[in-house]
């Protein structure tokens, strides 16, 4: 019977121990050990159900062009839980100068499938849509000034359309999902796809007009969740997995290779497994890893900035913009939210009647700072930045909090070389496994990918 350890109870370690769990069922000799600090599973994904109101704590959702969290869901049972973002009414709002403007129709980040709405768009001065434009006569110039090597995000958007945008779309949209600073973060790591449409066409722009004429004008859906959260993928997994296989509050202190096994220490003694899993944060994973592979460890040096959000729940009906919510341009003046979700708007099923959930969003240094912050002074700043910006509220019947420290790895420019070449490091010691979100992608469909594919691997 091989034994592994699973170090960290996340989306990733939970979605290995249910594979795990699987494999056995099927006649695999294994048997796993899932080693949890903190008293529940789950990591930064959560659901609360309240009142009526279905109040996401961290990810609300996937991106739908990634299979993978959507396969698990459906192997789960849960085909029938699975809903899409409503996008015939979606519109992300920017803040500029106090000021909710509405983001062009058509948008892919900051690329414009629709040039005529980006031309009725208030968003942008006439220099920035004459930008815009120019970028689709400059495809050879733009595919052959593509670089060799990597670049950060800024210089890549900077090059097809200025500063205007990077600041106003790109700026805010990628510090929402990975909490970095555009000049630092990879353009390689966290916009492959762009990459690989300039390296093909030249023009972004021309890009997306060509697939949009192949899908026959189509508009994909952006989001996908589960009608009952997030929390849902988790909470199925774990009824499937033995409960003798779960130690919480069971943080893993050290791990050594001893021999052909793998010793790791927690409060229940050193035991010996075939395998290991290391699915908790980066800063935790590289601790563990530094007495047994400095060069390995030193590879996993990377920044990680904060999230604090904060969810209220009204009975009353609240007039809200269409659309999904706001972004806040990082360094705004105008608030010290990152962004706001209109959540009831943005999903079905999540606020009974015509009552109302929103969500805020602070990052970065706001974040940090706010992680010592009650529950109490973390709200009534989110309350008083929401109402700045959307007008008068009345008392929320519902209030969740949640502070994430650190959850949201940076992936700086040459990402991609670092990790290959952690890999090779990890790969070497034998029976190891780095899983979660600072390493191969910090979406759900990502990590649910990486965890079924190592659980596999450990069983061969």
């Amino acid at each position: 019977m091989k034994r592994i350890a699973i170090i960290g109870g996340g989306i990733a370690g939970v979605t290995a121990a249910w594979q795990l769990a699987r494999l056995a069922a099927d006649g695999a000799e294994v048997e796993a050990t899932l080693f949890e600090a903190s008293a529940r599973l789950g990591g930064i994904v959560e659901t609360v159900r309240r009142n009526g109101f279905t109040v996401e704590c961290g990810p609300d959702a996937w991106v739908t062009e990634k299979p993978w969290a959507r396969e698990l869901a459906e192997e789960l049972g849960l085909g029938g839980e699975i809903i899409a973002s409503n996008d015939a009414t979606r519109k992300t709002y920017v803040l500029i100068e106090g000021r909710l403007v509405a983001m062009p129709d058509g948008m892919r980040m900051m690329v414009p499938g629709d040039l005529d709405a980006l031309d009725r768009s208030a968003l942008f001065s006439e220099s920035a849509k004459a930008a815009f434009r120019r970028e689709v006569a400059r495809t050879e110039e733009l595919k052959t000034a593509a670089p060799d090597q990597d670049e950060s995000v800024a210089e890549f958007v900077q090059r097809h359309f200025g500063l205007e945008v990077l600041e106003k779309i790109g700026a805010p949209l990628l510090s929402g999902v990975f909490g970095g600073d555009v000049a630092k973060l990879s353009v390689r790591a966290v916009m492959a796809p762009f990459v690989a449409m300039e390296r093909e066409h030249g023009s972004l722009i021309a890009a997306l007009q060509r697939r949009a004429r192949e899908s026959a004008g189509e508009r994909p859906v952006v989001f996908t969740t589960l009608r009952s959260g997030v929390g849902t993928l988790v909470e199925a997994m774990v009824a499937q997995i033995p409960e003798s296989w779960i130690r919480y509050e069971s943080p893993v202190t050290a791990m050594r290779r001893a021999g052909t096994v793998w010793e790791v220490d927690s409060a229940a003694g050193s035991e010996e497994f075939g395998a290991v899993m290391i699915a908790a944060p980066v800063d935790v994973a590289r601790a563990l890893l530094l007495p047994v592979a400095p060069a390995a460890a030193d590879l996993m040096q990377m920044e990680a900035s904060s999230a604090v959000v904060a969810g209220f729940g009204f009975d009353a009906p609240i007039d809200l913009p269409g659309g999904f919510g706001f972004l806040v341009p990082p360094g705004s003046s105008d608030s010290q939210l990152l962004a706001g979700t209109f959540v009831d708007q943005k999903f079905d099923s999540r606020a009974p009647g015509s009552r109302r959930l929103l969500r805020g969003f602070f990052g970065a240094a706001t974040a940090d700072r706010l992680l010592s912050a009650s529950d109490e002074e973390i709200a009534a700043l989110a309350m008083k930045e929401l109402q700045a910006i959307l007008g008068p509220m009345p008392k929320p019947v519902l209030t969740v909090v949640r502070r994430w420290p650190r959850a949201l790895p940076q992936y700086a420019v040459g990402h991609l070389e670092r990790m290959a070449a952690l890999f090779s490091h990890v790969g070497s010691l034998g029976n190891l496994w780095l899983l979660g979100n600072g390493y191969r992608g910090v979406g759900l469909p990502d990590l649910v990918r990486d965890a079924r594919s190592a659980a596999r691997e450990a069983t061969r």
